[in-house]
């Protein structure tokens, strides 16, 4: 069962600990109710993808108490910090470089260097975040494709039993998701409208770019929460439903890896998807570094089933494995 708590300090304490122990709680923010998971615990992460049904590893926004915690892990120029002085608390989502000692599993970000951050104007998602003391990741709490929830009752009508707990604080005030913003190139570019608009953010920081960039557009990957860019990709070539790895090749397990595999990442050896989806861009990551280092040809992938978080997974894979020209593989 779905518990349903009062944003009192008892309900916000048993938040806390739902969330540090890895489970799901849904809580409001000035937008819409997220789903909320520990960042860090890249499994609660592949949790949040089940229970949505998500069908891809889209980057989620880490959500923060403040800008200082924000700016811990990752790296801030000066229009950002310009942007957070102005917006945050608010419903602003900056997209910057993740540090290298960043905590925040890969799978949050699917893959990228980059990081989606905010702090949220809600005082009990402040209050939340601070008590969980770490950062948490919160897409919207609904079933992938349906409307956002701005009320409890809306996420119950969605999750009910997915999930562990719904924090109620009565409607979200804003009612449309944050703006995600971009600061890093010559002009900051806006990748979704959102809570803060175009008009306030022209007004501070001058002209902006909308949109993906043309090269990201043309990739028609993830990139960022709420539009199509790029998600990271190895650098080796990748042969998907692989029984085995060649000598050049290093292996992507799933299940029992075959034996006399060389250089082998065990995505999950009893075949439990969630564990698999936690995994995934370590293992593609660790895989193209040892490859790399060991002059292997390619990496090889043990069949994921097409259930569940297996379609997931297998979106990511097969983007992986797709065509790339010669610069871009090396």
């Amino acid at each position: 069962m779905t518990e349903l708590l009062h944003p009192d300090t008892a309900g916000i304490a048993r938040a806390a600990d739902l969330l540090r122990g890895g489970g799901l709680v849904a809580f409001a923010t000035e937008t819409v109710y997220g789903l909320g998971a520990d960042a860090g615990n890249a499994r609660a992460v592949a949790a949040i993808f089940a229970a949505k049904e998500r069908p891809h590893f889209n980057p989620l926004i880490s959500h923060y108490p403040d800008a200082e915690a924000a700016f811990a892990h990752v790296e801030a120029n000066t229009v950002a910090r310009r942007l957070a002085e102005a917006f945050w608390p608010g419903p602003l989502t900056l997209v910057l470089p993740r540090r290298a000692d960043c905590p925040v599993a890969l799978l949050a970000g699917a893959g990228l260097e980059t990081l989606a951050v905010r702090v949220p104007a809600h005082a009990d998602a402040r209050a939340l975040l601070r008590a969980v003391g770490r950062p948490v990741v919160a897409p919207s709490a609904n079933r992938s494709g349906a409307v956002s929830p701005t009320t409890a009752a809306h996420v119950l009508a969605g999750l009910s039993g997915r999930i562990d707990a719904v924090l109620d604080s009565g409607p979200c005030p804003v009612g449309v998701e944050s703006t995600v913003l971009d600061p890093t190139g010559p002009r900051p570019r806006l990748l979704r409208p959102g809570g803060v608009t175009r008009e306030a953010i022209v007004a501070l920081v001058g002209k902006i770019a909308r949109g993906m960039p043309p090269a990201a557009e043309a990739e028609h990957a993830l990139s960022s929460p709420g539009m199509m860019a790029s998600h990271y990709a190895p650098a080796l070539p990748v042969r998907l439903k692989a029984r085995g790895a060649a000598a050049d090749e290093a292996l992507l397990a799933f299940g029992p890896a075959p034996a006399g595999a060389g250089v082998v990442f065990q995505l999950s050896v009893s075949g439990d998807l969630a564990e698999a989806a936690a995994n995934l861009f370590a293992g593609l990551r660790a895989l193209d570094e040892e490859g790399d280092r060991r002059g292997l040809r390619r990496i090889a992938v043990m069949p994921v089933p097409e259930e569940g978080l297996g379609l997931a997974i297998n979106d990511r894979l097969q983007r992986a494995a797709a065509p790339r020209d010669q610069e871009r593989r090396h």
